[in-house]
């Protein structure tokens, strides 16, 4: 912890094989229970992980991690290449110290790199926005998700204009609908 803001110090990177287990109890710990613990391994274990990233803090403990998985396109906007946000977690006693902000900045930075057209979250109304995710956007996206709390972030100006899409989300979210 540095002392003057009391935050800890931590590097984000991409997560190996050695980090899955300790990535599971982060995310077991951050949402009080195992669900999304087994859709992490099951997105990763079947292929359809695009981007995980962990925050690594200064003594080598895992603080943070988010995922960013495959989502498929149908109809007008079935060439677009779009991904889904899901689940992103931070160690209860280091939330609010800005890991998650810096994982989901780290993560759509990498997704822009891999040339992703646009971005899907089921969160909280109050949180996504910062980040440019927009619920009006997503309206345009039939999902098995709606409402203020399914997001969309176009990345690039194919993701604001080919639109509307019908998507469908990796196998292990069917758990989820």
């Amino acid at each position: 912890m540095t002392a003057a803001q009391n935050s800890p110090v931590f590097t984000v990177r991409p997560v190996t094989e050695a980090d899955e287990k300790e990535v599971a109890g982060v995310i077991t710990a951050a949402f009080n229970q195992p669900v999304e613990a087994k859709l992490v391994h099951n997105l990763r274990h079947c292929g359809a992980l695009l981007v995980e990233l962990v925050a690594q803090g200064d003594d080598g403990r895992i603080l943070g991690h988010v995922a960013f998985s495959r989502v498929t396109g149908a109809g007008a906007g079935h060439r677009l290449q779009i991904s889904c946000l899901a689940p992103v977690s931070v160690l209860p006693e280091v939330q609010k110290l800005g890991i998650g902000s810096a994982l989901i900045t780290a993560g759509l930075e990498e997704l822009r790199s891999q040339g992703e057209d646009l971005v899907l979250v089921l969160g909280p109304p109050a949180y996504y926005p910062r980040f440019g995710f927009d619920a009006g956007l997503a309206k345009q996206v039939q999902a098995p998700y709606a409402g203020a709390a399914f997001m969309a972030l176009a990345l690039t100006d194919a993701g604001r204009t080919q639109l509307p899409v019908e998507v469908s989300f990796a196998t292990p979210f069917q758990e989820f609908e």
